[in-house]
Parts: structure tokens; sequence; C-alpha cells
């Protein structure tokens, strides 16, 4: 029973503490630590993650006029400024990176499908995408982007049917996106998104050799042969459907099967869109869909900066960078997590909001974040005085 529990030690029950020490046991986080732990570290992560602080000061100023609380909402005996810093710094952040992973698998396990996915597609849909965060290169010296910039880069693998992000990888800006493609394992019978950033001939073929189907936006310069074409509708947009092969040189031999080229008219933005495919099952209006469900992926990448800290970081190290971005992970799988098993009717912006001012409280959670009628309010009318005007 969650009887006398803060809403914050509700929360963090959904976290499987287990997992979590084997990870520390096998990156050996714990060595040589007399009191706060990487347990006691993650929770505090989370606990700054949900409350919306903006710097480590920030963080530590608003708990420690709690210190009686300590024990209860799992911060251990807590620590300074300086050693919360220096646990940023050199624990290795591996652990918060595998941690991340699990509680993805496990938000996706208890998700379901998403009501604005309206596809009847058997395998899984995925969006991969990239967001730069820009960091001050007199600070973040290691994240140099340009001359005068500094950042990071978020390469995200976004689950559109549950909105959950799959894989995330933090790299340096410079790193080029079509490289963070080789990171991706390809399941058989899924489908993967992308813009025309990523066209990579080769990286494409792998694709279809693990059995796994793509739709990419085709580059303007693309040298294509037609075999035949199949029959369009075009009161529904799609202009062309052909069957045919790459005639380039070198892109012919990264690619020597046969593709799909569909041109749609986009009346939303009234421009002609051309994509690229290696599925012929699905009609051209149903890829085309498909791509318009990237912007999901876009709208993750602004939700996440809007809501969650990972735009002022508490650290200035690579490490402690990649720290706080898979804590903001791990809440928002936490909170994924929780919206799912208590089968919450709400937004995950809605229950940050909720749970941001009440994680002192010591509400049951399922009541917190269930909807309450407020118009149904008893008051005790019948002794109220009444005014009378004679």
């Amino acid at each position: 029973m969650n009887l006398g529990k803060y809403v914050f030690a509700q929360l963090t029950d959904f976290l499987p503490q287990r997992v979590f020490d084997h990870l520390v046991y096998k990156y050996n986080g714990n060595q040589y630590i007399k009191h706060f732990s990487c347990w006691n570290q993650l929770l505090s992560m989370v606990f700054g993650q949900l409350a919306g602080r903006d710097s480590l000061r920030d963080l530590m100023v608003s708990i420690e006029p709690h210190k009686p609380k300590y024990y209860h909402l799992g911060f251990g005996k807590g620590t300074s400024r300086s050693n919360f810093a220096n646990a940023n710094e050199k624990r290795d952040c591996r652990i918060f990176e595998d941690y991340a992973f699990y509680l993805i698998e496990q938000a996706r396990k208890s998700s379901i499908v998403d009501q604005d996915f309206q596809l009847n597609v058997e395998g899984n849909v995925y969006a991969f995408d990239s967001s730069t965060i820009d960091l001050c290169l007199s600070v973040f010296w290691w994240a140099e982007f340009r001359k005068t910039k500094g950042g990071i880069k978020l390469h995200t693998l976004y689950d559109i049917k549950t909105s959950i992000p799959c894989f995330i990888h933090v790299s340096a800006a410079s790193m080029n996106d079509m490289r963070a493609m080789d990171l991706l394992r390809y399941e058989p019978g899924g489908y993967y998104i992308f813009d025309r950033g990523y066209i990579d001939y080769a990286r494409l073929f792998r694709i279809h050799q693990s059995s796994a189907f793509f739709v990419c936006r085709a580059k303007d310069n693309l040298q294509f042969q037609r075999i035949y074409s199949n029959k369009v509708n075009k009161e529904n947009g799609v202009l062309l459907d052909q069957i045919g092969k790459l005639t380039g040189f070198y892109v012919s031999k990264k690619y020597p099967e046969k593709l799909r080229l569909i041109k749609f008219y986009d009346e939303e933005t009234d421009n002609e869109l051309e994509f690229l495919s290696n599925n012929f099952k699905l009609s051209a209006e149903e890829i085309a869909q498909l791509y318009k469900y990237r912007w999901k992926v876009e709208l993750f990448f602004k939700w996440i900066k809007q809501h969650l800290k990972i735009k002022s970081f508490w650290g200035t190290s690579m490490n402690a960078v990649k720290i706080q971005v898979y804590s903001a992970i791990i809440t928002y799988c936490l909170v994924a997590l929780v919206r799912n098993k208590l089968k919450v009717d709400r937004s995950t912006y809605e229950i940050l909001q909720i749970l941001s001012i009440s994680l002192l409280d010591k509400t049951p959670i399922n009541e917190l974040l269930t909807n309450q009628n407020y118009k149904d309010v008893k008051e005790l009318y019948d002794k109220q005085l009444k005014i009378s005007w004679y």
C-alpha cells in the first residue's frame, strides 16, 4: 500500500532497482563510495527532471530544506553540490545508458498502439532522425561543431505506434547523420522512415538484406530508370508509382535491386514529394502516409526540449552531459510506465505538470493522476445565510 508514502517514492517504485544494481556492479559504479550511491544519484537526477530544476545549484537548494525526508525519497544521506557534480563527471555513463534502454523496452511492452496511427501494418514502424542541442564552446570545449559553436546530437529511433523512443545515441554535433545508421539493428518486417539526409544506398541496401523495409525522401538528382508502372488514383494525390532501378555507375552497385518510386502531391503544403521504398505490397497512399508519420519524431524532440532538462546541463564533461540526457529518457519512460500500468487517461505533459508540484505530497498516485469531476463538490449550503431584500 502507498499509505503515507511520498508521491516521488511511489513513482520510483516503478523503477526496477535490481536491474540498476546489476548494471552498477557491471561497471563498478559504487567502487570506493561510502554514501550517495549510484541509485541515490539516479533518483536525485530524476527528481530534478520532474521538478524542472535548471541547474545543479537549483536542485540542491530545492531539496536541502527536506533533509529529514531524504531516506524516504531515496536520496540516502544526501551529498554536497561538489560531490554531486563529481559523481556526474566520473561515474560511468553506460550505467544510465543501459538502464534507459531497459526501461524503453519495458515501456514499449506495456504500451498500446497510439490512436493516431490508423494504418493496418503488421510490423513495427520507426522514424529515425537527429536533433542538435547547442552548447557554449568555451565551456563544452569537447563539443566543437563549428569554429564558434558547440553542440551535441541526439540520434533517435522513434517507435511510431507506441510513441516511445526505442534507441538514442548521444554524439558530438559534428557526427554525420548517416554514420548513426550503422548503430541500428534492423528487425525483419519492420518499417524504417528516413528523411533525404539519410540517403546512402549502401546502408539502405543493408536494410533490404535484413528483410526490413524503408521509406525515404528521394533526392533531386535521383538517377532512376523505370521498368514498369502501377496504376494510380490521382484523386488521392498519387501522381506516379513506378518500379525500376538506379542507373548511376556507383549507386547501381551499392543498390543493385529494384526500387519503388512514388510521386505524391500534398494538398496541405502544396508540394510534390518523391519517395523511395523497397516495399512493393503496400499501396502508394499507404507509403505516403507512412512518411507523414515521421513528423512524430520531430514532435518528440520539441517536447523533450521544452518539458525536460536537456538544454541547460548540470555538468560540463561529455560524461555528465550523457548522464543527464539518459536521466531525462529514464524520466520520460518512467512517466510512460506509470501512465500505461495505471491506465491514466492523461497526456505525458499533463502528468509531468501534476507531478512537478506534487512530488512531496502523500496522495496515492492513482488518485492524483485520475481525472476528477471537480464540479461534483458537496457543500453545506443549508447552513449558509440568505440575503433578504426587504
